[in-house]
């Protein structure tokens, strides 16, 4: 919504809106606060959306609460907007940021190497303002992609650059494809809006539970790239960066297979399981330090318990019901919390490397599966697996082969129920009565002591996780729950360090690591805005291309 002169823009808080009403309602409701006739309102926006499940006095009236962006003349101070900034509903909105910077075109050439949400929307910036950016990703575009994926699901047999982890997209192609984040960043409505401009539905510029879809995000990609293609962008797909060649600190090409590309600065965006990346860029002295890291197992339940727990009679007006759960940290236990939340969606295989079991959770738009599943989590450190900078990697790999071998080397996954989690014993299997009911999980589920696999910390922190969710929402923590695993990439376990400011590697001169790999984000937004910011500081630094 562009500002215009001689106006002043207000965010409102608090306006409500029934669970039956429209959202057209909300800019009548915005002008009677302000005591103004919705015509003389220049603009209008809604900035945030979001269910209220509160109760009060033992009651729960489930209804949307909104905040509004409206524009209006700047010399307007109705009594109704005095009220409302004294009562605290109403302030000056945010100003947005921007991803041009005036004056400083650039004409440099920056290799970004990954195109996930970090490498994309750097790409975007980067082109934006005048750089030339050639783009490189070890994957293939989306739509081999999808093939490879499901050339997997029949011959589970694993190919190493073409997966549900590598590709057009990044991890987040096949993911929840949440498109929302807890950070308060400028760029972020800007970064939104180039996503609805390639066919997001608009809503994700305020749902506070906003979600694509990952049918939908497989149509946006190819969008997306021809957009940053109209801009120059050159992608290269299924390259995979071999090594660096460097002079004096500073990144002067990139090798892969198909040979060196020169560059005046490398954008590394290389994803949470870029291990080889990582090991090689190690040898080259790029250097890595030791991160905690997420761990834990999937859970799956019927859509319809989530529902009635969540939403009780409005169900049939709201949808598949999501939860974002959290069990604080005590009894010597970290907090365990759930994370990736995918209603109505199923469990897939995160998996780039023969003989390891890693799984993910990926819904539809539609979120029609009738599950509903998500990581149940919890944070390990260097002190439960080393201070090596690569320990948290060598750990995450053990217990990756340790759950595939459990399941029987085939990619079936172990499961159990939680309520047999939480007792501490094995699931029945056909042979002893009700077999584990199967699963969304692609290649099956046999009975597994899952709770004997995991780490002894994480096991007791997850127990104590699921008896608290299940006192918020009955029933999760019973037999309906499905407990498949291993969950151990819900973010990386390295970090490359990097000056706060600059972004740049510690001892280079235009190395700038971004997103998820480089132990920067923990999602499809943070992402996209970590690797927007670092190519803002890379077109405004002094030194840049």
């Amino acid at each position: 919504m562009s500002e215009p002169s001689e106006s002043a823009t207000w965010r409102l808080l608090g306006l409500e809106l029934a669970l039956d009403e429209p959202e057209a309602r909300l800019r009548e409701r915005a002008a009677n606060v302000l005591g103004l006739d919705a015509g003389e309102l220049r603009g209008f926006r809604i900035a945030r959306k979001a269910l209220d499940m509160r109760r009060r006095g033992g009651a729960r009236r489930l209804r949307f609460v909104c905040h509004v962006d409206v524009v209006v003349d700047a010399a307007c101070r109705s009594r109704g907007l005095a009220r409302a900034e004294k009562a605290g509903r109403a302030r000056r909105a945010p100003k947005l940021g921007t991803i041009e910077v005036s004056g400083r075109r650039r004409r440099g050439h920056v290799v970004v190497v990954g195109a996930g949400p970090a490498g994309l929307f750097a790409a975007l910036v980067l082109a934006r303002n005048g750089v030339r950016v050639t783009l490189l990703e070890r994957g293939p575009a989306v739509l081999e992609r999808s093939r490879a994926v499901a050339r997997f699901h029949r011959s589970r047999e694993v190919d190493p650059e073409r997966n549900l982890l590598f590709g057009e997209g990044g991890a987040g192609t096949y993911s929840d494809g949440k498109i929302y984040t807890r950070v308060d960043d400028p760029l972020e409505v800007l970064l939104l809006e180039e996503l609805i401009a390639c066919g997001a539905p608009a809503a994700i510029a305020y749902d506070s539970l906003a979600h694509i879809g990952t049918d939908r995000l497989h149509r946006i990609l190819p969008t997306f790239r021809q957009r940053l293609e109209a801009l120059g962008v050159v992608f290269r797909f299924d390259t995979r960066v071999e090594s660096l060649l460097l002079a004096d600190g500073r990144v002067v090409a990139v090798r892969s297979a198909g040979g060196e590309i020169g560059c005046d600065a490398l954008v590394l965006a290389v994803g949470h399981s870029a291990r080889d990346t990582w090991a090689r860029l190690a040898e080259q002295g790029v250097p890595f330090e030791p991160k905690p890291f997420q761990l834990g197992l999937r859970i799956e339940h019927p859509q319809e318990l989530i529902d009635r727990g969540r939403y009780g009679a409005a169900a049939p007006l709201l949808g598949a019901a999501s939860y974002n759960l959290t069990c604080k940290a005590g009894d010597g236990l970290p907090a365990g919390y759930s994370f990736c939340m995918c209603p109505g969606g199923r469990i897939v295989p995160s998996i780039n490397e023969p003989g390891l079991l890693c799984t993910n959770g990926m819904s539809n738009s539609t979120h029609s599966s009738g599950w509903a599943s998500a990581a149940i989590v919890t944070t390990l450190g260097p002190s439960e697996f080393g201070a090596g900078a690569f320990d948290g990697v060598a750990f995450q790999r053990g217990l990756e082969a340790r759950f595939f071998e459990a399941g029987g080397g085939d990619y079936t996954a172990p499961a159990q129920t939680a309520a047999d989690f939480l007792a501490g014993r094995a699931s029945a299997t056909a042979a002893g009565g009700a077999a584990v009911r199967r699963s969304t999980w692609p290649f099956g589920v046999a009975p597994g002591r899952l709770d004997q696999l995991l780490p002894e910390l994480a096991t007791r922190a997850i127990r104590r996780a699921l008896a608290a969710f299940d006192r918020r929402l009955p029933g999760f923590a019973g037999d309906a729950g499905l407990l498949v695993g291993l969950e151990s990439r819900s973010s990386g376990s390295v970090r490359i360090p990097r000056d706060r400011f600059s972004r740049r590697v510690t001892g280079f001169t235009n190395l700038y690591p971004v997103g998820e790999g480089a132990g920067y984000a923990g999602g499809i937004m943070s992402a996209a805005l970590d690797g927007a910011n670092a190519a803002l500081a890379l077109v405004t630094s002094d030194d840049g291309p």
